[in-house]
C-alpha cells in the first residue's frame, strides 16, 4: 500500500504555527495509510527532505496547502521539480489558493487534483479511489482535468466537526517537537499555540478569500471539544495562551460563552476573529465572562467607516460606521482591546473619488482611536478575490484587472505582496494613493505604537510618538522617514503580516 506524504510550505520567517490544515488531513487517513509530514517552516532544506521521502518508492501521494502569498514561493517551484524527478507521483493541492485559481493550478501541468475546500472526506476518499482504480467522479469536493475539461465536483455540506478524529499531535511531535511551534513570548503568553476550533463563515464579504471555499457555511466543535483538545495540549506541553485561527469564532455567542467559562480555571489568554455587527448583539455579562476567561484581543473587520463602501463591500450584515464607533467605546469598560481591520483603495468611477474614500477612511480611523486609543488599527489595500457574481468583482474586471495566468506569474514578488494586501497592482490605485496609505500606516503606527510588540519599551513607546506626534496631529504624512528609521532600528512588529 502507497503512503501519503503531506507538506506544509514555509509561511513565515520565525514564530511557526502548528500545520492545523495538514493535521485535518493526517487525521482523515490515520489507521488507512501511513503518513508523514514535511514542514517547509521547521526544514533548512525542504525539497531534499521531500525528495529523500520520494526516492524511496513507497510514497506515491504528495498532498500540499497553499495559502496566498509567502506559501506559493516554495509549493509552485517544488511541485514543478517534484513532478519532473518523479512523473509518478500524484500532487494533490488543498487551501484557499487552489480553491480560488483552480484552472490555473491545474493548467499547470503538474498538479493532479484540487481539493475544493474541507478535505476530511474527499483526501481519503480520492486516495481509497486511486490506489484502487475505482471511479473518483462522485466525490465531491474535488477538481481536476478530464483531457481538455475542467471538472468541479458538487460541495459536500459541511461535516459536523466534533465527529471528525482527533488530530495527531502526539505522531506530530515525533516529527517535529510541539516546542517548535509555540510562539514564544507573545503579548498574549510565553507559549502560544495557534488552534482552529471551527471552519467557514456564514457571511458572504466580497472581497474575503473564505468566501468562494466555503459557500457562507459555518461549523464549529463544541466548548467541550475546543476545551479538551486545548487542556491535553497545555497539560502534555506547557501550552499557556490561544490564537484561535477560526475564519469567525465567535459566530455562536453561546459556544463562545461556555469555552470561556471552561478555560477560566486554566488562566490562559486568548485572541480570535469576529464580526462587529455579530459581537455587538452579545450581552453585557456574555462580554464579561469572555473577558474572564481569558479573552485578551478580538479582530473584526471593520473594513470601512463609509456606509456606501460597506454596501459595496456586502458584508453581509447590519454593519455601519456608527457602530464601528459605539463598539470601539463598549468595549472599553470590559478591557478587551478590539483589533479593527480597515480595507482602503476599494475601485471608484474616478481617482478623485478613490481618493476621497481614501481621506475619509484616514479621518474615520483616527475618530476611532480617539474614542478608543487603545483600539488597534490593521491596514490593508484592497486586493480584489474572485468572488464571481458580486457587484465589487465585477467592477473590479471592468477596470481591465487581471489575475496572473501561470502558477509561475504568481511567484512574482509584486504578486506575493498583492496576497499580503500590500501592493495591489490594480489599475485604479495611483502610487501616490498607495503612499498615501503606506505613509498614513507609518504615522499612526508611531503614534500608537501596537500593544503586540512587547519588545518595544516604555521609552522607545514614548520617543516613537513624540516623534509622530505633529505629523499626526497635523495630518502630515508625506516622508515619514524619522519613523521608518526607529521602525527598522527597533524591528517593528505587525501585526497583520508577522501576528503576535
Amino acid at each position: 500500500m502507497n503512503k501519503v506524504l503531506l507538506f506544509n510550505p514555509k509561511s513565515a520567517d520565525a514564530k511557526h504555527r502548528v500545520p492545523n490544515a495538514l493535521l485535518n488531513i493526517a487525521a482523515s487517513v490515520e489507521g488507512k495509510y501511513d503518513w508523514t509530514i514535511v514542514d517547509g517552516n521547521c526544514e533548512k532544506d525542504p525539497l531534499a527532505t521531500i525528495s529523500a521521502y520520494l526516492q524511496t518508492g513507497e510514497y506515491r501521494y504528495l498532498g500540499i496547502t497553499v495559502m496566498p502569498g509567502p506559501q506559493t514561493k516554495q509549493a509552485i517551484p517544488f511541485s514543478k521539480e517534484l513532478k519532473s524527478r518523479y512523473p509518478n507521483t500524484i500532487i494533490i493541492w488543498g487551501g484557499y489558493f487552489p480553491t480560488s485559481h483552480y484552472k490555473t493550478v491545474l493548467a499547470s501541468g503538474y498538479v493532479d487534483y484540487v481539493i475544493n475546500g474541507p478535505g476530511d472526506h474527499a483526501f481519503p476518499a480520492l486516495i481509497d479511489a486511486l490506489e484502487n482504480n475505482t471511479p473518483y467522479e462522485l466525490i465531491k469536493n474535488l477538481i481536476y482535468r478530464s483531457g481538455d475539461n475542467v471538472v468541479k465536483t458538487l460541495k459536500q455540506d459541511l461535516i459536523e466537526q466534533d465527529t471528525l478524529p482527533p488530530l495527531p499531535y502526539d505522531k506530530l511531535h515525533t516529527i517535529y517537537p510541539i516546542d517548535k511551534y509555540y510562539l514564544g513570548k507573545t503579548y498574549l503568553g510565553t507559549r502560544t499555540l495557534a488552534y482552529h476550533s471551527s471552519i467557514g463563515c456564514p457571511f458572504t464579504c466580497s472581497f474575503c478569500a473564505v468566501v468562494p471555499t466555503y459557500e457562507a457555511r459555518w461549523k464549529a466543535k463544541s466548548a467541550q471539544h475546543v476545551y479538551r483538545d486545548i487542556k491535553y495540549i497545555k497539560d502534555k506541553w506547557g501550552a499557556n495562551a490561544i490564537e484561535f485561527h477560526d475564519n469567525n469564532f465567535f459566530v455562536s455567542e453561546k459556544r463562545a460563552v461556555e469555552f470561556a467559562q471552561l478555560i477560566k480555571p486554566e488562566k490562559m489568554n486568548w485572541w480570535g476573529m469576529a464580526r462587529i455587527d455579530t459581537m455587538d448583539k452579545f450581552s453585557d455579562a456574555s462580554l464579561e465572562q469572555i473577558r474572564e476567561g481569558g479573552c485578551r484581543i478580538i479582530f473584526f473587520g471593520a473594513e470601512s467607516g463609509n456606509d456606501a463602501v460597506l454596501k459595496l463591500l456586502d458584508k453581509g450584515g447590519t454593519q455601519t460606521g456608527a457602530q464601528i464607533l459605539r463598539f470601539a467605546e463598549r468595549l472599553k469598560k470590559f478591557d478587551i482591546i478590539p483589533e479593527y481591520s480597515f480595507v482602503l483603495g476599494t475601485p471608484a468611477p474616478t481617482p478623485e473619488e478613490v481618493m476621497e474614500k481614501i481621506d475619509f477612511d484616514i479621518q474615520f480611523i483616527k475618530k476611532v482611536k480617539t474614542i478608543n486609543p487603545r483600539t488597534e488599527i490593521v491596514l490593508y489595500t484592497y486586493s480584489p478575490v474572485p468572488t464571481e457574481g458580486s457587484e465589487l468583482f465585477n467592477t473590479v474586471k471592468e477596470t481591465g484587472f487581471q489575475f496572473p495566468q501561470t502558477l509561475e506569474d504568481w511567484m512574482s514578488p509584486q504578486w506575493e505582496r498583492f496576497d499580503l494586501r500590500k501592493n495591489p497592482l490594480t489599475p485604479w490605485l495611483t502610487p501616490e494613493m498607495i503612499s498615501k496609505i503606506r505613509n498614513f500606516e507609518t504615522v499612526l503606527n508611531g503614534y500608537y505604537p501596537t500593544v503586540s510588540d512587547i519588545r518595544l519599551s516604555m521609552v522607545k513607546r514614548n520617543l516613537i510618538r513624540m516623534v509622530s506626534g505633529i505629523r499626526y496631529k497635523t495630518n502630515f504624512y508625506r516622508f515619514p522617514y524619522e519613523i521608518k528609521l526607529l521602525h527598522r532600528l527597533w524591528k517593528y512588529r505587525q501585526p497583520e503580516i508577522q501576528g503576535f
